[in-house]
């Protein structure tokens, strides 16, 4: 409220310790509602948290989503601004050797992870049905819950393939589909670690892995070098795996829609493997479509590779995804 009183100076300094009366009033107000809001949010976290998996609370990166927040925040700032800014002015550097090692130690690791994760469930009694969650703390239900843990951890070695692009200068292949892929599936697989451990929502996960094993074979092959090339002969056979992966995830989810009762735990999990299912299959159909039906366009080199390298890339998120030197 703005009232004057007299003449000059004394009426305009009330007026102006009136004014501030009121901007600390609304900023008082405004902070008030800033804390109500945090202890709404933190009130729903808290309540939405009590319902999360007991035996997996104390696991590296599993008390909050905020520290794998922080660290995808940083990847995707460092490979779409920082990085770029800093390869500028410098030479590509030459990581055929990193490639190399990185590569079949992903396919190590991806080997592993098919084997815990079959000799967890898979393997040793799942129906590929109707398979629930098991929260008990027997030795092969553990061993699920690691296993799901080992695969959310193999997403944050995965954002290594942006780094090399983006230490080796081919910004080109640090797409939107890209990054998005690196940084969404380690985000949704802490909640899936954090709640449903296990189950039929682990099934893309195995059998990603299996692809896993494939496409990064042929990455470690084609890093080697041109004299590997002869050993490659089964790339053509890229394309058909991919299709193959998306299909089965999509159909083995879609299950869930069709059955009269299944009792499984977290739905909602289902209905985000189902949508990212379609999301890729279209995409892979539509890129599937484009290649096919107006590849001829393209020059004879990219009509022979760049098939390979695109459909596999979008398996990965990854779109033109070239991991030869």
């Amino acid at each position: 409220m703005n009232r004057e009183f007299g003449y000059g100076p004394k009426a305009f300094s009330f007026s102006v310790n009136g004014s501030s009366s009121e901007v600390h009033l609304q900023g008082s107000c405004i902070k008030m509602e800033f804390d109500n809001i945090k202890s709404s949010a933190a009130l729903i976290y808290d309540e939405f948290i009590q319902n999360a998996d007991s035996r997996t609370e104390n696991w590296f990166l599993m008390s909050s989503p905020l520290p794998q927040t922080i660290i995808i925040a940083a990847y995707i700032y460092f490979v779409t601004s920082l990085g770029p800014r800093i390869m500028e002015n410098r030479k590509g550097f030459d990581l055929k050797g990193v490639l190399i090692v990185y590569n079949f130690s992903v396919v190590a690791l991806s080997l592993y992870m098919c084997y815990e994760f079959v000799m967890s469930g898979w393997g040793t009694g799942y129906s590929f049905h109707c398979d629930l969650v098991n929260y008990s703390d027997s030795p092969q239900a553990i061993r699920m819950a690691a296993t799901c843990w080992l695969y959310y951890f193999s997403k944050f070695i995965e954002m290594l393939d942006t780094v090399f692009f983006v230490l080796r200068k081919k910004n080109s292949q640090v797409t939107f589909l890209h990054v998005y892929h690196h940084s969404i599936m380690p985000f949704t697989w802490w909640f899936g670690v954090r709640f449903a451990a296990g189950g039929m929502g682990t099934f893309h996960a195995l059998l990603n892995c299996v692809v896993h094993v494939i496409m990064y074979t042929y990455y470690g092959l084609t890093a080697m070098g041109p004299r590997y090339q002869k050993f490659l002969w089964w790339k053509k056979y890229l394309t058909t795996i991919q299709l193959i992966q998306f299909v089965t995830v999509t159909s083995h989810i879609s299950q869930y829609f069709f059955m009269k009762d299944c009792p499984y735990q977290f739905p909602v999990f289902i209905y985000i493997i189902g949508l990212y299912g379609l999301i890729f299959l279209f995409l892979f159909l539509n890129f599937w479509y484009h290649a096919y039906t107006k590849g001829k366009r393209l020059p004879k080199v990219l009509q022979a590779q760049t098939w390979t390298h695109h459909s596999n890339g979008v398996m990965n998120g990854n779109a033109n995804h070239e991991k030869d030197a």
